[in-house]
């Protein structure tokens, strides 16, 4: 199939029908109390209780109350199954309640309940260190190949026409800002950071994730002198892009508020599971759900 958005329908019925099949298989310190957030993104604003307040298109919610020390004191979510439930229905099962910052009830709206586009999971944690993931993006890669193949009259400020000019926005799939051999080269690229990270750092608990658009790249030891602090992950930065030249996003291995997309959630835009793959031979055409009508 050609890459296009899900529908309202097809997300709902993947949150209710196929999303639960996976839910023993995701990282075991992805739980409901774990990650000190989960979020959501809306294809639409979804209004909340508060007259002045503006629609959200994304979401963070808690997992724990916390006191004015901040520590937990109670639990926004009893169970995962109970943060598949904020998912399937995120206003009528908003961790905030009847609290004025919630999203509206859609009982009470025109509009219905939202559905999500994506679904993510903070990497500040609270029981184990900030989990340390390195993201690399197709976009990132489309662009830089881009550059190589088109003459400098193309304003440079341009992404579209810079990516229409070398032929990408129209190579499969189809009208997104890269192509597949792009995504193909991100998951490619994902596989050599493991090695990376499993060669020099002597790691032993590694995750390669198929994101939907690239890749996620998990290092899940747990460094004895520095627990992967903010200096430690710079290093870790520079290693990756100045040695050995891989297109990372740098701010997500180093900024602890930055959220990752829930794995075996569904990237929306594209109709593909975000999943952990074991091979850079992954086909990401097989990444489409059941529930998909192709």
């Amino acid at each position: 199939m050609t890459w296009r958005q899900a529908t309202r329908e097809e997300i709902y019925a993947y949150y209710a029908e196929e999303f639960p099949r996976y839910l023993d298989d995701l990282p075991e310190f992805i739980t409901a109390t774990g990650p000190k957030q989960y979020a959501v993104a809306f294809r639409e604003s979804h209004p909340v209780r508060k007259d002045e307040v503006p629609a959200k298109d994304f979401i963070r919610r808690d997992t724990w109350q916390t006191d004015a020390s901040g520590d937990r004191t109670t639990p926004e979510f009893d169970d995962f199954e109970d943060v598949v439930e904020f998912i399937r229905h995120p206003a009528r099962n908003d961790p905030l309640g009847r609290s004025e910052f919630a999203l509206a009830d859609p009982e009470v709206l025109e509009q219905p309940d939202p559905r999500p586009d994506a679904v993510y999971y903070a990497l500040d944690h609270w029981e184990r260190p900030w989990v340390l993931l390195v993201d690399i993006d197709a976009k990132e890669i489309a662009r830089d190949r881009a550059d190589e193949m088109v003459s400098a009259a193309v304003d440079d400020q341009d992404d579209d026409a810079l990516l229409d000019a070398a032929g990408i926005l129209d190579a499969a799939p189809e009208g997104y800002p890269y192509a597949f051999e792009d995504v193909d080269r991100a998951i490619e690229y994902g596989f050599e950071v493991r090695d990376i990270f499993e060669d020099d750092f002597d790691a032993e608990e590694t995750i390669v994730v198929y994101s939907g658009q690239g890749v996620h790249v998990y290092l899940l030891d747990t460094d004895p002198a520095h627990r992967y602090d903010e200096q430690s992950r710079e290093v870790l930065n520079d290693l990756l892009l100045e040695t050995y030249d891989i297109p990372i996003d740098p701010v997500v291995t180093a900024d602890r508020r930055r959220v990752a997309r829930l794995p075996y959630s569904l990237h929306a835009d594209v109709c593909s599971i975000v999943q952990p793959i074991e091979s850079s031979a992954f086909d990401v055409r097989s990444a489409t759900p059941e529930v998909i009508d192709e």
